[in-house]
């Protein structure tokens, strides 16, 4: 069941955010050392909390036998534009569809909320989720490397 985050989901959503990225800085050899601002490090239950109440970012959840395994923020912007955040799924329920779930209710919203582009961020060094998101239609448009992360970040679209 997937359905919009609370103030009281936002412990266990910070932790799963946490965790499922982890696996991501696992994979590529990210650290809290080299890479202190990356998802599976940076994000806190106040970040959380902020993001919910002060940005108004619409969250939901994925919840499966009373807990949360699955979470995603959109965050509306300006001229129609949404970018969506944090799509994750736990590492022990992936492979199940629960993240093509998330994103294709992501994008429902994102249409219900006036959105006609969605915008995403990932790691461009993770060829797989690249290419997960290329088959739901999402286009790759342009990679940028700052100095506070050892990798590349990825910019991709998608036209709704």
């Amino acid at each position: 069941m997937i359905r919009a985050v609370s103030e009281p989901d936002i412990p266990r959503c910070a932790e799963v955010i946490r965790e499922s990225f982890k696996t991501v800085a696992d994979e590529l050899g990210f650290t809290p050392e080299n890479a202190p601002r990356f998802t599976a490090f940076a994000v806190t239950e106040e970040r959380l909390i902020y993001q919910l109440n002060e940005e108004n970012r619409h969250m939901y959840i994925f919840v499966s036998g009373g807990d949360i395994i699955g979470y995603f923020s959109i965050l509306v912007q300006a001229d129609g534009v949404c970018e969506l955040n944090n799509l994750c799924v736990l590492p022990g329920h992936r492979h199940e569809g629960i993240g093509a779930k998330l994103l294709e209710y992501a994008l429902e919203r994102a249409e219900e909320l006036g959105c006609s582009k969605m915008d995403i961020g990932i790691v461009e060094e993770n060829r797989v989720l690249r290419r997960w998101y290329e088959g739901f239609g999402f286009v790759h448009t342009g990679v940028k490397k700052f100095d506070f992360f050892p990798f590349t970040c990825g910019y991709m679209e998608k036209i709704l």
